[in-house]
Order: C-alpha cells, then structure tokens, then sequence
C-alpha cells in the first residue's frame, strides 16, 4: 500500500502513566490532540524497560499508521468492536484496519526486548497483570 502523506506531528510526548489510568484496558495508547500533538501513554510496569518497549510499539504503531492514513477514531472504532479470544489484542486480529502496522510494531518490539536481554516470557507476564489492572 503506498503511503499517504504524512506530516511530522508538532510534538512527539511519551508518558508512564498508572496502568488504572489508561483511558481503556490496554498498556499502551496514542492519540492526537487537536493541535496534532501525538501523546504515547505507556502503562507503569515493574521494570522500566517493559514501559519502554510498550511505548517503542506505541510510537512506532502510530507513525505507520499516521503515515498510511489510519485515523486514531478508524483504530478506536475497530478495538470497541474487536473479539478477545483467541487473540491477545486488537491488532492481533488479521482483518483489523491497523494489523498489518500492529504486527510490525510487534517485530521491532521483540527485536529491541532482545537487545535489550529483556526476558519474554516475564515481560508479557507483566505486560499482561498491567493490563489487567488498566481502566475498563
């Protein structure tokens, strides 16, 4: 699919947030404010490093998709009608509007974790009890 155009959002602001303060059950989340800002909200995790690779997804989710035109209201709008199982998330499913920029997310996400020397298993464990207690 060839790009759309994409311009550079004015600010870029990352923040760890209490996962009960997510705006619904998720540990990452992005949005655009009206004056194009794009705001990653990462859920607070046990190890920095866990925050760290949700919001490299978040960011890098965001920027495929503003770069291809998928709106923050078309993502919302697919997630309130996405199936949980067996999927882990939304963008897991592979007929969501965004599953083809979730899944790269996902790649560099794990590539970073090995980098990192971060441990999968633990961090999807934690990224998973973070979840659980997120806003529903």
């Amino acid at each position: 699919m060839p790009p759309a155009v994409c311009v550079m959002p004015p600010r870029i602001v990352i923040e760890t947030i209490a996962p009960a303060a997510q705006r619904y059950q998720t540990v990452g989340d992005w949005v655009l404010d009206p004056d194009g800002t794009l705001h990653i909200r990462v859920s607070a995790m046990p190890k920095p490093e866990y925050s760290f690779l949700v919001a490299v997804h978040e960011l890098l989710e965001a920027w495929a998709c503003l770069q291809r035109g998928i709106t923050p209201a078309e993502i919302d709008a697919a997630d309130a009608q996405a199936l949980t199982a067996p999927y882990e998330e939304p963008g897991d499913q592979p007929w969501i509007i965004y599953h083809h920029e979730h899944d790269f997310a996902s790649g560099i996400e794990r590539l970073v974790a090995h980098e990192l020397g971060v441990d999968w298993t633990q961090y999807a464990a934690a990224v998973d009890a973070a979840d659980q207690a997120a806003s529903r």
